[in-house]
């Protein structure tokens, strides 16, 4: 599986994704942009050396990498966060990086493609380059945790939006609780 880290604001999500995805003994490739490299420095820390313990990790720079090929096979590519500016690239076809190169691959391909969207408000734009890539199969999923669980600490928060992803690329969680349970 490919994971892309972004520079949206969230990049916890990304780490606790990449935690739990190695738990389970998924091998992952972890890409990782310089914008988030930066938010990481305001955000967490640790950071990218989190990520080290859960996969290979790759700089968007990186283009000759095995991932930005198609003759790759990997089940499927998240990006967590993904930026309006990733988002962007990848539904306008703009290739110019390792994270925006996979995700069209994998959207050529026809592999599964889960977008975590972190921003806030949304703009015309914005909904309309979700809409493009939800046309072309993409899993569009903002990182919005839901209430219903009763959250009671930071962690059930980011685990909601973690497992969530989690189903959406058909791995098995009990990060939360489902509704009704």
């Amino acid at each position: 599986m490919v994971l892309g880290v972004t520079g949206a604001s969230g990049v916890v999500y990304g780490v606790r994704l990449a935690e739990e995805l190695a738990k389970r003994g998924i091998q992952l490739t972890i890409i990782v942009s310089d914008a988030a490299r930066k938010v990481f420095e305001f955000e967490m820390l640790g950071g990218v050396e989190d990520l080290k313990k859960c996969g290979r990790v790759l700089s968007e720079h990186e283009m000759e990498a095995d991932v930005s090929s198609g003759s790759a096979k990997s089940d499927a590519t998240v990006i967590c966060p993904c930026s309006v500016k990733t988002l962007s690239a990848i539904a306008n076809g703009y290739s110019d990086n390792l994270i925006s190169r996979n995700a069209d691959v994998a959207l050529k391909e026809h592999r599964r493609l889960v977008l975590v969207v972190r921003e806030t408000p949304l703009s015309a734009i914005h909904l309309e380059n979700m809409l493009k890539l939800a046309r072309l199969g993409a899993v569009i999923l903002p990182a919005s945790p839901g209430f219903y669980h009763k959250p009671k600490t930071m962690e059930d928060l980011m685990d909601h939006v973690v497992g969530k992803v989690m189903d959406a690329l058909g791995v098995e969680t009990d990060l939360f609780r489902r509704w009704g349970s």
